[in-house]
Formats: C-alpha cells, structure tokens, sequence
C-alpha cells in the first residue's frame, strides 16, 4: 500500500475541491442509502416519520393559494414528502439523482394509487417548465451541500420555474457552534459495509472552514487492490443574514423564518435549523 498516497489525500484539500467518487449514483451505497431513508425512527438520510409528517403540513398551511398546487420537490429522495402532498391532493413532481430511491418512490405511488411525476436527474441540470410551480421545496438541508457556483445556479432555475407569488421553502443548518459539529478521525475496517460489499477500509475525518463557515466531512475508502477513493462532502451553515442576502440577490421577496419546525434533539435538529420561506 503506498502510505505516502493516503498521507496525500489526507492532507486538507482547497475549498470545494471534489472527491474523486461520486455516493449517489454509486450502486452498492445508494442502496444503503434507501435503507436509511425508509428507516422512520433516525435522523440521517432522511429525518423521523412524524418529523416528515409535521414538516409537510406546516408546508402545505403556509400555502395562501387555495385548492390544488403544483409543487416541485428537490432532492425528493424516495417520496417521503411527494406522497404527503400527493395523498392532501396536489400535483407534484420529484427529481432525485439516486435511481434506486426515485425507482422505489416510483414503484410505491404505483402501488398507492397516487399520481406523482419523478425525474431521475440531476436538480442542477434538469430543464424544467418557466412559471409553472405554485410551490418548490428542498429538505433536509440539501442547498447546504453545493458549493456557491452551484448555489446560484440552482436559485436561478427555482426562480425561474416557479409562478409569479409562488414559493420557495428549504432549509438549511444554522452558523450555531460550528466549530463543535467536526468529527474525530476515525477508521473502520469491513467485509460488506456501507461504502463496499467487498473488503475495505475507511478513513473518515472532518475538516473546519472557519471564515466561510463550512465543514468537510471526508471518507477515503480503501480496498483490496489498494484502490483510493476520496468522497467529500462540504457543509455549509449559515445565519438569517446570510440566506436573506443570498435569496436577495436573486429577487425572491418576503423572506421569512422558523427555527422551532424541528424536535430538539442533537447538533443537527432543533433550533439548529433554519426554515426560510421565501415567494418571487
């Protein structure tokens, strides 16, 4: 094994430097992935059942449109959210980049009987309909993963598709504490695990960014055949200043927050959280 490689990846890399492998569209870890998103008692790839329930319906109450809504949700994952508005009777649509959760969601409004739309692509890439969404959500704290280019790529098109007052509503982790949301170094060596089904080994640790606030949450897996991949994930966190001036910039309107949709719970529920509402 060449130690002198992994001591390289290991160093800490320059702002949004990419891994070189991609989680979602990987197909062992996409299936662990769904596993984690349909388990409706952890907080990780997708949040509690009851959490999803109540999130949903404080969505679907601050909508001052009466009657059905078209509503589009990013980062849809399996459905968790589609089918709540599908089951109130709204249209929707889902686009995820993962095929095994858009595949499952798609199977699981088939066998409920809902008409939902799901798009298996990119959110930053798909080619949507201008003004044609009454609503537009994005949950768990997914506008927090890009990096600032994709940011404001990704706000254009939402304003863009999105009906004259309609609205935009996400989320995203609050600048509280930061510092105490990095993890050690840890290793873990496994025959079938979360990152392979074969032997490997992960060397996992997180880096602080302090002055832009953001956490690297990185994974160098290793196996067999001394093979190197590097997963990276940037975390942003941010203050009300910081999303107001953000959605500012791109004329979205009446700018709104909570930070008590979440149960307290550890770092990453709570009022660690902030739900901004936003109309163009």
């Amino acid at each position: 094994m060449k130690i002198s490689e992994i001591i390289s990846k290991s160093e800490k890399p320059e702002l949004y430097e990419k891994g070189t492998a991609f989680m979602w569209t990987d197909e062992h870890i996409s299936k662990q992935l769904l596993n984690v998103h349909l388990n409706p008692d952890i907080d990780l790839a997708s949040r509690k059942k009851s959490t999803i329930e109540k999130t949903a319906n404080w969505i679907l109450e601050r909508q001052k449109k009466k009657g059905k809504l078209n509503i589009l949700d990013l980062g849809c994952g399996p459905g968790l959210y589609t089918e709540i508005f599908a089951n109130k009777g709204h249209y929707v649509t889902g686009i995820d980049i993962s095929k095994n959760s858009i595949e499952y969601a798609k199977k699981s409004a088939e066998d409920k009987k809902l008409d939902i739309t799901y798009l298996n692509k990119s959110y930053l890439e798909v080619d949507l309909e201008s003004d044609n969404y009454d609503l537009v959500v994005m949950i768990f704290t997914d506008l927090g993963v890009l990096s600032p280019t994709e940011r404001e790529r990704l706000l254009v098109m939402i304003f863009r598709v999105l009906k004259k007052g309609g609205t935009f509503i996400f989320d995203v982790l609050k600048d509280r504490e930061i510092e105490k949301k990095t993890s050690p170094k840890a290793w873990e060596v496994s025959n079938n695990g979360f990152w392979k089904e074969s032997p490997y080994l992960a060397l996992s640790e997180s880096v602080l960014y302090q002055e832009e606030k953001v956490i690297l949450f990185q994974h160098i897996i290793i196996d067999t055949e001394e093979n190197i991949e590097t997963y990276r994930f940037w975390t942003h966190f941010f203050s009300q200043n910081d999303v107001s001036k953000m959605l500012h910039t791109h004329n979205f309107i009446n700018i709104s927050f909570r930070e008590d949709i979440l149960p307290e719970g550890d770092m990453w529920n709570g009022n660690n959280v902030i739900f901004t509402m936003t109309t163009k």
